[in-house]
């Protein structure tokens, strides 16, 4: 997929890891310190969606899918740069992703969002409904701060 100036692919090897491991470290509120051996492990086992520019292929989005490619999708670690904001690249990626061959016929998706609830609806996610269905094993609240990138 690709616009005039961007292009998103599920090709790995695109991936710019410090870009990806610096957002979700430093900026995101969901993995704040997340260790990078952690993240390069969830790229590994996930299905992932940069967005690049085309002229650099400089990464400036990500989403990762964790999925049986089947009956069900867990939507992660979405971002978008601080710098690309704005020019709808998020609404972009997120039809790009839901629209993706691999990823159809799935009973349910699922994600967790403190923020971003509007745009997430635009593409059918609800709030729980029947959230006495649901049930969570919390391991942990986040990640230690630690003073090195391990």
């Amino acid at each position: 997929m690709h616009n005039e100036t961007f292009f998103i692919s599920t090709d790995k090897s695109y991936i710019n890891f410090n870009t990806v491991f610096q957002y979700l470290n430093k900026e995101s509120y969901w993995a704040k310190h997340i260790p990078a051996t952690v993240v390069q492990k969830a790229i590994d086992g996930s299905f992932c969606f940069g967005i690049y520019k085309k002229e650099n292929h400089e990464q400036v989005g990500f989403a990762r899918v964790i999925t049986d490619k089947a009956t069900f999708g867990y939507l992660a670690d979405v971002f978008i740069t601080d710098a690309c904001r704005g020019k709808g690249l998020g609404k972009w990626l997120i039809s790009t992703i839901l629209a993706h061959p691999e990823l159809q016929g799935f009973r349910s998706w699922m994600l967790g969002t403190k923020d971003a609830h509007g745009l997430y609806e635009q593409f059918g996610f609800e709030r729980l409904q029947h959230s006495e269905r649901m049930m969570r094993l919390g391991l942990m609240n986040g990640y230690p701060e630690t003073t090195t990138n391990e």
